[in-house]
């Protein structure tokens, strides 16, 4: 009973950090797009962009490390105050258990609660894929630059715009979108006010006249890499998907834990996900670089971390297919 009450507690305290967490992402301010009339494209990269994009990156990382480190010490902090309000409501009884096999386990439930504030299962990702027709480029830039912010920046919605990009390299004219919802709750809640919007019909209509096809899945974050929050380092995009073979995707993440510490040194990522409704079996990796010469350099440094071998040794075999595209973000895109 008083580990039920006490884990109860915890879940408590923990509901709120969620919320908090929800809120310190950063996606819930996204300036609308005034008026973007034409398309991004890889000519708007600056060639010579790297030392930019080194200084920008490096103030971000540390503004990161920085929040981590409070976030930790809130959580340490919560859990402490927790545990004196245990003892105290527990008495005699709370002292005679501490350090007894039923103790070690309390402790082991409040270590499982907290740690699932870092688990997955924390949001849902939606990755859209919509085929512009060669003619409607800008026409369906302007209108989705228009609606996509203004959906974003409404609370009630429960949804954030990670960012949205155009294909330079591969599915030329394809636009990609990812969308962060508060779980599935949060996907269906956000679908049913978006539809229910008064102008959502008239978008919609004038949508499908651009577009030559529309693909969407549903993914889930892994844990070692969450998703950045916004952010505006500069350059260029690329999007790399891998099918994996049915009953890998274990086995993929756990090589990636390893190899994504050797890759950090050298490149930036964005985030990866693993798709749970749509295309099965199939990992997106997005990565953040200055330029396509930074992208070679950068690569090409991995081989020289320890780790990364290994990572590619072990994860090839698992692959069925894989895609690479460069993407160029566009002006509303909360991840540039």
């Amino acid at each position: 009973m008083l580990t039920r009450r006490a884990c109860a507690n915890v879940r408590g305290i923990i509901t709120t950090q969620h919320t908090t967490a929800v809120r310190s992402r950063g996606f819930g301010v996204v300036a609308a797009a005034q008026s973007p009339v034409r398309a991004p494209t890889l000519a708007d990269i600056t060639p010579n962009s790297a030392a930019s994009f080194n200084e920008k990156q490096k103030a971000f990382r540390d503004g990161q490390l920085a929040d981590q480190k409070r976030k930790e010490q809130e959580e340490k902090d919560a859990r402490a105050r927790e545990q004196d309000n245990a003892k105290k409501k527990g008495g005699a009884l709370s002292s005679l258990i501490y350090g007894t096999p039923e103790g070690r386990e309390l402790d082991k439930d409040i270590e499982r609660s907290f740690s699932q504030v870092l688990a997955r299962g924390k949001y849902v990702h939606s990755i859209v894929f919509h085929e512009v027709k060669t003619d409607k480029v800008d026409e369906y830039t302007e209108l989705v630059g228009n609606w996509y912010p203004k959906m974003a920046n409404i609370p009630e919605n429960k949804v954030h715009l990670v960012g949205s990009w155009r294909t330079e390299v591969g599915d030329c004219n394809t636009f990609v979108h990812i969308w962060e919802y508060q779980r599935y709750e949060g996907y269906h809640e956000s679908l049913h006010n978006i539809q229910s919007h008064a102008e959502f019909a008239a978008f919609d209509a004038k949508l499908k006249g651009l577009i030559s096809s529309k693909r969407t899945s549903l993914m889930q974050e892994f844990s070692f890499w969450p998703t950045t929050p916004p952010r505006q380092l500069g350059g260029l995009f690329e999007l790399r998907s891998y099918t994996l073979h049915p009953g890998n995707l274990l086995e993929w993440e756990t090589h990636w834990r390893r190899g994504l510490k050797a890759r950090r040194e050298v490149m930036e990522g964005v985030g990866a996900w693993f798709v749970q409704i749509g295309d099965l079996n199939t990992v997106h990796h997005l990565w953040q670089f200055a330029n396509l010469e930074e992208r070679k350099i950068r690569r090409e440094q991995s081989w020289n971390v320890e780790g990364w071998g290994e990572t590619v040794h072990k994860t090839v075999p698992l692959i069925q297919t894989m895609r690479s595209s460069i993407l160029i973000p566009c002006s509303w895109s909360t991840v540039a």
